[in-house]
């Protein structure tokens, strides 16, 4: 299948950092098409040559496994071409639509890796050059606006150009594997499904911490901040898909469509309820792995008394018939005490023990990163007597599957994955305009109540779990997280 994907904003950090080494990764693997060209728009004069020089110095920051050889790039840059554009101009889409038309490729593909503001004015110009026949596709990349209000004007100008089967709203995070095995997981395998409900399951724990800081992006973060970069889009997506009803088909509707349903059961927030249960925080100085780091209002284009969140915890529940009465709880958050993306299904304990010693509940450890699989953690005796010749306490044992190690050969990066997807035209692991704007719409009342809130986010120091209000937001219910435990 002969392909073009486009890549505005082609000399920015995600093309360089992220979706290029993603695409060489495809092409290394065999898995990127034949017949593709690869065209990279941005506003600076280059040539084919410099664009080509430009990704190959920035290759080296790659992890050094993905690395390409001088002779695998050789080959690679091939596919890569630039082409200057300016993207208020009409004739400069003109241009591009000459250079696609003569070729006439099966499908193109336009990925807006640029600042989302940018999305309407590129659409319309897209449409008045007629570059949105049935053959193209455009992929939107995250956030999709700031607020309701305005993801809805995005997505009011993408409908008015593109059918919504041709909009690509990408998530990252369903493009990793781990994300697709919480599918097989739940739709593969007959084990878990009858007890995948509140009979059995105690409280579900979302938590996605990173270690790193705001770095050089300060101004971007601090206009943005942790529940719209991390909570609004990665945690919601990732707390729908355990708790959706299992789709009829495989199909890209019929599992949006269940998404959708537990997006429209969560339990709405009032004022009220974002005061006791969501907590929000903000770092200061501290030491990570033994090096230390600035405070937040330190980091560079930070304005000085900011109080915009770099962490967040909160509960929520799914008010079905499945899920009733059950907490989620999501924690995300900047500087944390590790990096470490996992979602934890705690069950309930057995009804009546009959051994000694704490009756500890089973649980199921999805392990996004930095590892990739899962533990099931049982308890078993170990054979052998106590003190008084009974049998003695049980013990947590794990049964630990590495999908790393159990697929070495057929892993694919998040990136890869979608970028493959999007030339392939499939959208299952992409987010439907409906989703996006009922997840604002969930989110709402809590940044109203941030907006009329003088008080500033709570403070936790770097290399920490965040504020100690996190631990106390669990703790009410009886629970806690899974590293306090």
């Amino acid at each position: 299948m002969s392909f073009d994907l486009v890549f505005f904003g082609g000399t920015g950090d995600l093309t360089w950092r992220k979706l290029m080494p993603a695409l060489f990764q495809a092409f290394r693997h065999g898995k990127l098409p034949d017949g593709g060209r690869i065209l990279a728009v941005a506003r600076d004069e280059r040539t084919d040559a410099e664009y080509r020089a430009f990704i190959k110095e920035r290759f080296v920051e790659v992890d050094r496994s993905k690395q390409p050889s001088d002779e695998e790039f050789a080959k690679f840059a091939e596919l890569l071409h630039y082409r200057r554009m300016d993207l208020s101009k009409p004739d400069d889409y003109q241009g591009l639509k000459e250079w696609i038309d003569a070729r006439n490729a099966d499908t193109a593909v336009l990925y807006l890796a640029t600042s989302p503001h940018l999305f309407p004015q590129i659409c319309e110009q897209l449409g008045a050059a007629k570059l949105n026949g049935p053959h193209i596709r455009v992929v939107l990349e995250k956030p999709l606006g700031h607020d309701l209000a305005s993801a809805q004007e995005i997505n009011r100008v993408v409908k008015s150009v593109f059918a919504e089967k041709q909009a690509f709203r990408i998530d990252h995070y369903l493009g990793k594997p781990s994300v697709q095995n919480l599918m097989a997981l739940r739709f593969g395998n007959a084990l878990f499904e009858p007890l995948w409900r509140r009979e059995s399951i105690a409280n579900i724990q979302i938590t996605l911490a990173e270690s790193l800081g705001v770095g050089t992006r300060g101004d971007f973060y601090d206009r943005t901040g942790t529940l719209r970069d991390m909570v609004q889009n990665h945690a919601l997506q990732l707390l729908t898909m355990i708790a959706m009803e299992p789709p009829a088909t495989n199909d890209a509707d019929a599992i949006r469509d269940e998404k959708l349903k537990v997006l429209r059961s969560l339990k709405p927030f009032t004022r009220e309820s974002v005061a006791r249960d969501v907590v929000r925080g903000q770092y200061r100085a501290g030491n990570i792995d033994g090096r230390a780091v600035p405070g937040y209002l330190d980091e560079v284009k930070v304005p000085a008394g900011s109080h915009t969140e770099t962490f967040l915890a909160l509960r929520t529940e799914v008010q079905n018939w499945r899920w009733a009465g059950v907490p989620f709880y999501i924690r995300t958050g900047k500087r944390l005490a590790a990096r470490d993306a996992q979602i934890v299904i705690n069950f309930r304990p057995v009804p009546h023990p009959i051994f000694g010693g704490p009756n500890r509940a089973n649980q199921l450890i999805i392990k996004l990163q930095p590892e990739d699989g899962l533990e099931l953690t049982l308890q078993a005796a170990k054979g052998g007597l106590g003190s008084q010749g009974a049998a003695e306490q049980l013990s947590t044992v794990s049964l630990d599957l590495d999908f790393d190690k159990a697929f070495p050969t057929d892993r694919v990066g998040a990136y890869e994955r979608l970028l493959l997807d999007a030339i392939a035209g499939r959208l299952n692991l992409f987010v439907r305009s409906d989703e996006q704007e009922q997840a604002w719409r969930w989110v709402g009342p809590i940044l109203d109540a941030w907006a009329n809130d003088s008080e500033p986010p709570r403070s936790y120091a770097a290399g920490s779990w965040g504020p100690a209000a996190a631990s106390s937001l669990i703790a009410r219910d009886g629970f806690a997280w899974a590293e306090e435990e």
